[in-house]
């Protein structure tokens, strides 16, 4: 069995490595809908905001290399979703299937709820199997397609949101 991966919170010092890990998904793939990936100091910038209310972390396997990360972020900007945080996760292809996106998301989890986060939502563009099984894995329920939503590499994606809460949502709502 492997050394699960050391994970930790991200600092501007991994917006490199962070950004190389990500820049092929927006490159060669229509998981990300962006169209040019990033550079380190937007990277860093994005480490950064994540860290103010959220959570970024990296997985680092043997000598220090960035495996993959793992964020959330707002949902929606309306007060009433103040709770319900958007994750993703993505990994180096070395990564892939050795339990690194697990790892990664269980540590985001619970300090996501430590920080009072209650819901969990995931969107992800069809097809991509592997993520939707790791979503699945960790307690992601489907909840819907939205079809046809964005265009990437000529054609119109669609996009399936998944769900899982945190923590049991407190009955009379959020206590601050």
């Amino acid at each position: 069995m492997p050394t699960p991966p050391l994970v930790r919170p991200a600092t501007a010092e991994d917006a490199d490595a962070c950004a190389a890990v990500y820049a092929p998904y927006v490159r060669d793939t229509a998981i990300s809908f962006e169209v040019e990936p990033p550079g380190p100091v937007e990277m860093a910038e994005r480490i950064a905001a994540a860290q103010e209310r959220h959570v970024w972390l990296v997985a680092v396997g043997p000598g220090g290399a960035v495996l993959g990360y793992a964020y959330g972020g707002p949902w929606k900007s309306r007060a009433a979703y103040g709770r319900t945080c958007e994750v993703s996760v993505y990994l180096a292809p070395e990564a892939r299937g050795r339990g690194v996106g697990r790892a990664l998301y269980e540590a985001l989890f619970t300090e996501l709820a430590a920080r009072g986060m209650v819901v969990a939502v995931a969107g992800m563009t069809e097809p991509n199997e592997a993520s939707a099984a790791l979503h699945r894995a960790l307690g992601f329920t489907e909840v819907g397609t939205f079809r046809g939503v964005g265009w990437k590499l000529g054609a119109w994606r669609d996009v399936t949101w998944f769900r899982r809460a945190l923590v049991e949502a407190p009955p009379d709502g959020p206590r601050d």
